[in-house]
């Protein structure tokens, strides 16, 4: 949520601007680097292995394509594609939601599970070397708090947070 004021911007102290320039970085970078490990070593994209993991933490692990679209950050139409794509490989299906038949699930298959895990290990291990593994535990801790409080502004309803992830 972005508030226009009528009076000057407050503009970035120089801390504040490298805090911010910095976190630019990360977030340009770190979803290219992962992107090509996962590519690499598993042939899948970064999104397309968040959309499997997602999918692999539920029990039957089968989601309504609208909240596998709250917990990826993504758009509907941006998942339906990628969604197709999957498909495709025999990674996951989709089936009419019985509740629901407007609405649609995504189903992880077998070759989705095992996709998952053989990409997992090498995902880890780069999450590890990129992200855990520099900080401390106080700064682990510091940096997880920080996030919260940011997402706290950006997703104050929690609709990006997975029922099963502990705070």
């Amino acid at each position: 949520m972005v508030h226009r004021q009528a009076e000057d911007p407050r503009w970035l102290t120089a801390e504040q601007r490298l805090a911010w320039l910095g976190m630019v970085r990360v977030l340009t970078r770190l979803p290219a680097v992962l992107d090509a490990q996962l590519e690499r070593d598993a042939g899948l994209s970064f999104f397309e292995y968040h959309v499997l993991s997602m999918l692999s933490e539920v029990p039957g692990h089968t989601l309504r394509l609208s909240r596998l679209a709250q917990l990826t950050s993504s758009s509907l139409s941006r998942l339906s594609n990628v969604v197709k794509r999957l498909e495709g490989r025999g990674l996951l299906r989709r089936e009419p939601d019985p509740g629901d038949g407007r609405a649609s699930l995504a189903v992880l298959t077998d070759a989705g599970t095992a996709a998952v895990e053989l990409a997992a290990p090498g995902h880890v291990t780069a999450v590890r070397e990129l992200v855990v593994d520099p900080l401390d535990p106080a700064q682990l801790t510091e940096l997880h708090a920080a996030h919260e409080r940011i997402l706290g502004r950006l997703d104050p309803a929690s609709s990006t947070r997975p029922e099963w992830l502990e705070t």
